[in-house]
């Protein structure tokens, strides 16, 4: 539904442009017109594109010249509707869309309830989501938000109702869902939590295994003395083995620890 394609030619799932046809944009009227770059065409006389449809139809925008608007207030369209749009162009030259997120769905969605129980599923209601989004779902641990999943949103502005089981760690466990915008923003629903009474994990560094050996399964995330992630995983051990000599940090169930590879 949601998607910016040139339909020239597929091969493995990429795609090329080398000959030239048509731009499809589909998805959800989002109060947004679209913006067009249109080229000259490669025999120097006119432009580039030829025709645009909006849902099947012709659009009667001025499209001789070298920036052109589609305008789609006009066709009685209501927020979340469907569109279809269809921009055909003549061989040997490309118009570009300025906007190719304008039908992209905006996260909307309103937190109705949100609750982990005592096993780590959590759960939460949503109303008014105008479109389908996936909703991702993070748990604070390490002093940050991590994403641990994801779950399809429904799209619909009725209630609806999610789950997903999540791994608890020992102690406060705190859990929240989110969408992100085309542009790189998020919308947050607030936080659930719950204290839990698994045993906390421990770790050992086994030099001759070169490995972290835990004490139980875990999450894990290893650290260089710069930040940089270079190995994560769950399991109840960490192979070292093509790691150099020297410092690291390995987050793990509720914690973060230093130690020293040898």
């Amino acid at each position: 539904m949601r998607y910016f394609v040139l339909l020239i030619t597929l091969c493995l799932g990429t795609v090329s442009s080398l000959f030239a046809g048509t731009i499809v944009m589909e998805g959800k009227y989002q109060q947004k017109n679209i913006f067009v770059i249109n080229a000259v065409s490669a025999e120097g006389v006119g432009y580039c594109v030829y025709e645009v449809k909006v849902n099947g139809e012709i659009t009667s925008d001025e499209i001789n010249s070298k920036a052109f608007e589609i305008d789609l207030s006009i066709y009685g369209l209501k927020l979340g509707d469907d569109v279809v749009v269809v921009i055909n162009y003549k061989d040997g030259c490309e118009p570009k869309v300025l906007n190719p997120g304008a039908l992209e769905p905006k996260p909307t969605f309103e937190t109705a309830e949100i609750e982990v129980d005592d096993n780590g599923l959590l759960t939460w209601q949503t109303v008014n989501e105008q479109g389908r989004l996936p909703f991702i779902v993070q748990q604070y641990k390490w002093n940050k938000w991590v994403s641990i999943g994801e779950v399809m949103g429904k799209g619909t502005s009725t209630q609806n109702t999610y789950s997903f089981q999540t791994t608890p760690i020992s102690g406060i466990n705190k859990f929240r869902v989110i969408q992100k915008t085309y542009e790189g923003g998020n919308r947050t629903s607030p936080a659930a939590e719950y204290i839990s009474s698994r045993e906390p994990v421990a770790f050992t560094y086994d030099r001759k295994a070169k490995a972290v050996v835990f004490s139980m399964e875990t999450n894990y995330e290893l650290y260089n003395v710069y930040g940089q992630i270079i190995k994560r995983g769950f399991g109840d051990s960490a192979d070292l083995g093509n790691l150099p000599k020297g410092e690291y940090y390995i987050s793990y169930d509720s914690r973060t620890e230093k130690f020293e590879k040898r």
